[in-house]
């Protein structure tokens, strides 16, 4: 066989290897552009953290695979009402003491996630997990934990106090909401 009784072959060969790569790559461009909408803001922290979109997407993946084995279930309704109570108690307690409340609401929004099976013991993996069931509400959580942390250390301004309340409380009303339309999406991710 000469190479003109090849080129036919050998042209449908690349012309084969060149639609599965581009097959491969629009698949590829799918996956992100589908991880990029579940996760919204999320996905841009976790691709700047791991300092690629690829290494981010499979963190990313990783986490959905982390939640859904996790038992994390709605509250009952006495515990609902009970949390309600304590947060309308803690935002109260802000006009007199807003370092103490924002302390408390920490605090709050910490035992509401155990009492909803969220592992808690680091922050960053209890952003990580809530970050799949409500990723538009994680930002608020990382800028309200923050400046706890920084009004546990030299002190914040009443404006960033009321912030992270306000950014808790966003959260908080989130975390206290029935979740089964969020376990479902879990269910298909």
């Amino acid at each position: 066989m000469n190479i003109q009784s090849l080129l036919p072959y050998l042209i449908v060969a690349a012309v084969v290897i060149l639609a599965a790569l581009g097959i491969a790559l629009v698949i590829s461009r799918i996956k992100s552009l589908k991880l990029r909408k579940k996760f919204g803001t999320e996905y841009d922290y976790t691709v700047q953290a791991e300092g690629d979109p690829k290494k981010a997407e499979q963190a990313l993946k990783e986490r959905q695979k982390r939640v859904v084995k996790l038992d994390i279930h709605p509250l009952d309704e006495n515990a609902r009402d009970r949390y309600n109570e304590e947060w309308m108690e803690i935002q109260a307690y802000f006009v007199d003491e807003p370092k103490k409340a924002v302390d408390q609401a920490n605090r709050l929004i910490t035992e509401v996630m155990i009492a909803r099976g969220f592992p808690v013991a680091d922050f960053e993996q209890r952003a990580a997990d809530l970050s799949v069931l409500y990723p538009e509400f994680v930002p608020n959580y990382r800028n309200a934990y923050a400046i706890a942390k920084k009004n546990e250390q030299d002190g914040s301004s009443t404006e960033e106090l009321r912030k992270a309340m306000v950014y808790y409380h966003s959260l908080f009303g989130e975390l206290l909401s029935p979740i089964e339309t969020k376990e479902k999406e879990l269910e298909t991710a």
